[in-house]
């Protein structure tokens, strides 16, 4: 029997020393050292028990096979001929030897409960088939999902492409079924107003007929001016019964001589008219009970075009209905907004004062945000495109005296309007203008917007840190713009100024602060809101954003506000270094969030309790304005279309603009700026505009329109970039205005496109006239101006009068021919077809040169 011992054992089956003693003592052979020997029983018994310990059974034959291979051997027989190929059937079959033919199968037959046995002992495999079950689900999951996905997006697509063809078709429809009507009311008018001129006719006939019959024909009396008028009916005691005969048989009509139950009428009725702000054609002609086509007869009568459904505004209702006979007056409805404003003039609290509102303003690169910067330690003018201000900045700044607001406002020409919007906002103007300058255009605009709004001017004569400053100058020119200083007489505070240094700042806020005292500015802060949107954007993230002014109460976090056409909850403050806030008291500018739309800038901004009311009364405001709009749009007077047939010979171009930008003042710049543009033969029409990035409904209306697109400080987005690029449309960013103007004067100046002008060159004087058989006249001339060229075209010039117009035939100094003579010197002078030159006569020569026009010319 082979024995090893213990360790040599270990170091056969690659294990530690130890452990093989443990095992084989947990097995039952007491061992314990490495020198122990081991029988092969032993080797058994330890095998037995790994075999146990792993899950297999210890009853189990460990010597029996787990699998059988078979062998199966079959022999057949196969004949082959041995022939050649080349053998004829004649000589017999061909010979074939036998071949012996083997065939061995071998096939292994395994036990099927160590294959189950083997799969459940393997927890590896298992798991992994888990693992890939699993990965199949997900993937299988992800890919319905991903189906779903796909199909919800295309339904949407469909149902978004069917409501936009249904909504086009509508719209369709809607203009169709509207020129039906016009047209309808248009033949309807024409039929009425025939139809009525042939009653006035016959009635006129019939009434002389009538007078002439009775030998009375009196005066007749004038007819009304516009047809029918309803009449009074004589009251029930004058009419006089009919007689009734007693013998009248049924059927039969009583005699001529019964009288009828009417008499003639007295008088046309005469009503009172209550009218709202806006009506209707078709509503106007029901307060005044008469028809629909009468009411649009007198209107055209009147020089307006109208339709039936076409709203009038209270002026020219109040005129038709005064023509027509009627007494109108205006109507005094009481409106939700009303309610709201008087709703909050109720409440009564104590006021306290107030920061004062400091408007900044001045012509181009006088200072102004440079002087704002210093104060508020802030350097904005370096992130300013061009270096101008664009837009109105807000600001409130917290000084050793109090806090002050200040309004930033830009000083080229392009925004006077919003100018005008800062100026009347605020309490105090401050007029910067630089002393090495004086006064400019802007300058003498922003004295005229502080004029206009009756505010204190406060003049800060800048950049005195300069070598050439010259304040003395400055006061000057604005003593002759009635800017009179104090040290002057004047009123006007002036205070020098430097934005680079410093000097002169707290002597400014002094003046500021001290003229606010003498104002007694005054608010209430216990009182909701009301103040102006000073700016308003469109942000892509957070909505439409507006900056507003209080002017009187107190702005939180949370109230409902009507700005304008637009109205919503306040959901979120920020003051304008983009900290959030919770509110804003008087004077101060808030950036407010949650409002429905983007407002204009200059709409009054009023915080409100109840939230139904605020939608209602920016329903009513935008009914208004939308009624406005159309009324605006349709009413088309006859003298417009008189001037439209004069002028329809003439080819008037159009150039076309869709302005976008990043806020409501430089849409209203543009357009302002942009517009001023037009002459007597370009016209610039601005079709659409708006705040916020140029989107594809901006596209497509360009594209049908055929318009530039103008993207002020905005972008396309990639729907729109897809179409522009598709259709080719000129699309132009901007982010100063120069150049937005600069670029249309340059596309209009194109259209204009060239003139022919004369330049005379030359001027020579007859001093004799030869005559000759050949060449006909031959005028001597001394040439006294310029030079005298053949090629040209000439004018003969009698007592300064033009008396020819043609070319020269001939041009000679002695007797060589010459292309040009050049003044103070004698030549031959031969004009073609002309031979009645005198002496004393001129002869001009010039030249037609072509030249681009432009809009100054």
């Amino acid at each position: 029997m082979s024995q090893v011992t213990v360790a040599q054992l270990a170091d056969v089956l690659g294990v530690d020393v130890k452990r093989l003693i443990t095992q084989l003592n947990e097995a039952g052979i007491e061992v314990s050292e490495p020198d122990a020997e081991v029988t092969n029983e032993d080797k058994i018994k330890l095998l037995t028990y790994l075999r146990s310990s792993h899950g297999k059974a210890e009853s189990e034959d460990t010597t029996q096979p787990r699998k059988v291979t078979l062998t199966r051997k079959s022999m057949s027989e196969l004949k082959v001929p041995t022939g050649g190929a080349g053998r004829t059937r004649s000589r017999g079959a061909a010979p074939s030897r036998t071949v012996n033919v083997e065939v061995r199968k071998r096939r292994t037959y395994v036990k099927r409960r160590e294959i189950a046995e083997q799969e459940q002992s393997d927890p590896e495999r298992e798991a992994a088939v888990q693992a890939l079950e699993e990965s199949k689900r997900q993937r299988e999951e992800a890919e319905r999902k991903e189906r779903e996905e796909a199909e919800r997006r295309q339904r949407e697509a469909e149902e978004q492409a069917r409501a936009e063809e249904e909504d086009r078709k509508k719209r369709e429809a809607e203009e169709e079924e509207r020129r039906k009507e016009e047209d309808r009311l248009r033949a309807e008018a024409e039929a009425l107003k025939k139809v009525e001129e042939k009653v006035v006719r016959q009635a006129k006939q019939k009434e002389a007929e009538r007078k002439a019959a009775k030998g009375n024909v009196g005066k007749e009396e004038p007819a009304t001016r516009y047809g029918r008028e309803e009449l009074h009916i004589a009251p029930k005691s004058k009419r006089r019964k009919p007689k009734r005969k007693s013998a009248a048989r049924p059927g039969k009509v009583a005699s001529v001589g019964a009288e009828h139950g009417f008499q003639r009428p007295t008088a046309p009725v005469k009503r009172e008219i209550e009218v709202p702000e806006t009506i209707t054609v078709g509503e106007l002609a029901k307060l005044m009970a008469v028809k629909a086509g009468e009411l649009i007869k007198v209107l055209m009568n009147m020089g307006t075009m109208v339709t039936i459904n076409q709203p009038l505004d209270q002026d020219t209702a109040i005129l038709v209905v005064e023509e027509m006979g009627h007494t109108a007056k205006a109507a005094e409805d009481k409106d939700i907004e009303q309610e709201l404003v008087e709703a909050e003039e109720s409440v009564e609290s104590d006021e306290v004062s107030r920061p004062p509102v400091v408007t900044v303003m001045g012509h181009v690169d006088h200072g102004k945000t440079s002087l704002l910067d210093y104060i508020r330690r802030a350097k904005v003018a370096a992130g300013e495109q061009g270096g101008i201000t664009q837009h109105i900045g807000a600001y409130h700044v917290e000084t050793d005296n109090g806090v002050v607001t200040f309004l930033d406002t830009p000083g080229h020409a392009a925004f006077t309007a919003m100018r005008a919007r800062g100026a009347q906002a605020t309490d105090i103007v401050v007029l910067v203008v630089a002393a090495d300058d004086g006064v400019m255009p802007q300058t003498k605009e922003a004295i005229q917007h502080a004029r206009a709004a009756g505010v204190p001017l406060i003049v800060a004569v800048n950049k005195m840190d300069k070598p050439d400053a010259d304040p003395e100058r400055v006061k000057s020119e604005l003593a002759a713009e009635e800017v009179v200083p104090e040290d002057w007489g004047g009123q006007e505070i002036f205070v020098p100024v430097s934005a680079i240094t410093g000097d002169g700042i707290d002597n400014l806020l002094e003046s500021i602060l001290l003229q606010s005292e003498v104002l007694e500015l005054k608010a209430n802060p216990d009182k909701r809101c009301r103040g102006v949107v000073v700016e308003s954007s469109l942000d892509k993230g957070r909505g439409p954003i507006a900056t507003i002014l209080v002017q009187d109460g107190t702005l939180r976090r949370g109230d409902m506000i009507l700005a304008g056409e637009e109205f919503g909850r306040v959901r979120a403050m920020f003051n304008e270094a983009g900290q959030p806030i919770e509110e804003a008291g008087p004077s101060i500018p808030a950036e407010v969030l949650g409002l429905s739309g983007v407002p204009n800038a200059g709409d009054d901004v009023l915080a409100v309790t109840d939230e139904k009311k605020a939608r209602d009364a920016a329903d009513q405001r935008k009914q208004s304005a939308r009624e406005g709009r159309l009324a605006e749009k349709q009413a088309a007077k006859l003298q417009n279309l008189f001037d439209q047939m004069d002028e329809g010979g003439e080819d008037q171009q159009n150039v076309n603009l869709v302005i976008k930008a990043d806020v409501q003042g430089s849409v209203e710049a543009l357009k302002d700026a942009l517009t001023r543009l037009s002459n007597d033969e370009i016209k610039v029409n601005v079709v659409a505009s708006g705040v916020g990035g140029i989107t594809e409904s901006d596209a497509s209306l360009a594209q049908a329109s055929g318009a530039i697109i103008i993207g002020f400080n905005v972008r396309a987005d990639a729907s729109a970039r897809r179409i522009i690029q598709e259709a080719d449309l000129d699309l132009n960013y901007y982010s100063v205005i120069y150049n937005a103007i600069d670029d249309v004067k340059k596309a209009i100046t194109g259209l204009l496109g060239t003139e022919t002008k004369e330049e005379i060159i030359g001027l020579a004087e007859v001093k004799d006239v030869f005559r000759s058989s050949k060449l006909g006249a031959i005028a001597g001339c001394l040439v006294v101006e310029g030079v005298v060229k053949r090629a040209n075209p000439i004018r003969v010039l009698r007592d300064n009068v033009v008396i020819y117009e043609g070319e020269l035939e001939s041009l000679r100094r002695f007797k060589d021919d010459a292309s040009e003579v050049q003044a103070g010197t004698e030549c031959g002078i031969g004009v073609k077809q002309y031979n009645d030159v005198k002496p004393g006569d001129q002869i001009e020569c010039f030249e037609r040169i072509e030249v681009q026009r432009t809009l100054d010319d």
